[in-house]
């Protein structure tokens, strides 16, 4: 095996990248406080051309050196809104025919690999505060709660793992074709 050269990857450029048909999915981040995070998630959304990803409260906005540390560029080309309430975010969302799901721990939650999402649906994914997670207000106004099984001590994930689980996965089911086996 041989790791390809970057020229080989025949990446889409920006302009391609904003005119490419995206995947049904917006990502919406509720009092994230690390401007690295952000940053990951942006860099996730490009990766699996997400519609958008919108900031909600104390979350940072781009411009912002911290941010492009770790998004590399994505901050441009991924779009982008700024809310400052989530309450807000998730009410437009459903106005615009969105179904929202919070990716959190709760009563009556469904493990991401049992969710079955509709594939001629659009979808949006919560993902709260690094210590809090999900505000609870917010959560009661989503139509749905994702949680990623975990097995360890632990009682959480990092947020930028946690979307980037939600994300592929929520693109597996959307978008990704699969492959034939015969």
């Amino acid at each position: 095996m041989r790791k390809l050269k970057i020229t080989e990857l025949h990446r889409l450029t920006p302009t391609e990248f904003r005119e490419s048909p995206k995947t049904p999915l917006i990502a919406v981040l509720d009092n994230v406080r690390s401007m690295h995070n952000v940053g990951s998630v942006f860099r996730t959304a490009d990766a699996f051309r997400l519609e958008a990803v919108w900031l909600c409260g104390i979350t940072a906005t781009p411009p912002d050196p911290e941010i492009h540390k770790t998004a590399l560029g994505a901050e441009d080309t991924v779009s982008w809104r700024y809310f400052k309430d989530a309450l807000d975010a998730v009410s437009e969302l459903k106005q615009q025919g969105y179904a929202v799901c919070a990716v959190e721990q709760a009563e009556g939650a469904t493990a991401l690999g049992s969710f079955l999402p509709n594939r001629h649906s659009k979808y949006a994914v919560v993902i709260g505060h690094e210590v809090k997670g999900v505000q609870q207000e917010v959560v009661d106004a989503c139509d749905c709660c994702i949680e990623i099984p975990q097995y360890g001590t632990k009682h959480s994930l990092n947020v930028a793992v946690a979307a980037g689980i939600v994300i592929r996965d929520f693109a597996e089911k959307l978008i990704i074709p699969k492959k034939n086996n015969g």
